[in-house]
């Protein structure tokens, strides 16, 4: 089974997901999609058992830690929470943002590093700005990298019915 976890409080691509997801498991590929929130989040209900909303308390990355407890290899996590991506990452989990961008071993380091940095000068109020507005093309590529990492996965022996 590949397990899709949503860091679903933020997340702008979780309509591409369902869609993927769907078109999967169409395939016969054994997928599960959770949709986690600090808050009741809407999920499709025509989409049975295939995807299912948690929500986790309202604390603090209550539902970074419910997702990085559960990650493992043969799972895909969307976040755009670089400490979340990291320890999915760490977990073996493929790690996609929603503008598409892949979290790999060569630049999951360097963006941790970059993202503590920004937080440090913001802290200092030498930074204000905040990261690009989120674009259509940045949609269209975190389509491609979601299809592209079930694909791998499943090529893998990961989503086969019997798992």
């Amino acid at each position: 089974m590949i397990t899709l976890y949503i860091d679903a409080d933020a997340c702008p691509v979780k309509q591409e997901v369902y869609r993927v997801a769907e078109r999967h498991a169409g395939k016969g590929t054994a997928l599960k999609v959770f949709v986690v929130s600090n808050a009741p989040i809407a999920v499709p209900r025509d989409m049975g058992d295939l995807v299912e909303r948690v929500v986790v308390g309202s604390g603090m990355d209550e539902a970074d830690n419910w997702i990085a407890e559960r990650a493992r290899t043969g799972d895909i996590v969307i976040t755009a929470d670089v400490p979340l991506a990291s320890r999915a990452f760490k977990a073996g989990a493929e790690v996609i943002a929603p503008n598409g961008k892949r979290f790999t071993a060569d630049s999951i380091g360097m963006t941790l590093a970059t993202r503590n940095l920004l937080d440090s000068l913001r802290s200092a109020g030498e930074i204000t700005g905040g990261p690009k507005p989120f674009a259509p093309r940045d949609r269209s590529a975190f389509l491609a990298a979601l299809d592209q990492a079930i694909v791998r996965l499943t090529r893998a022996g990961f989503g086969k019915a019997a798992d």
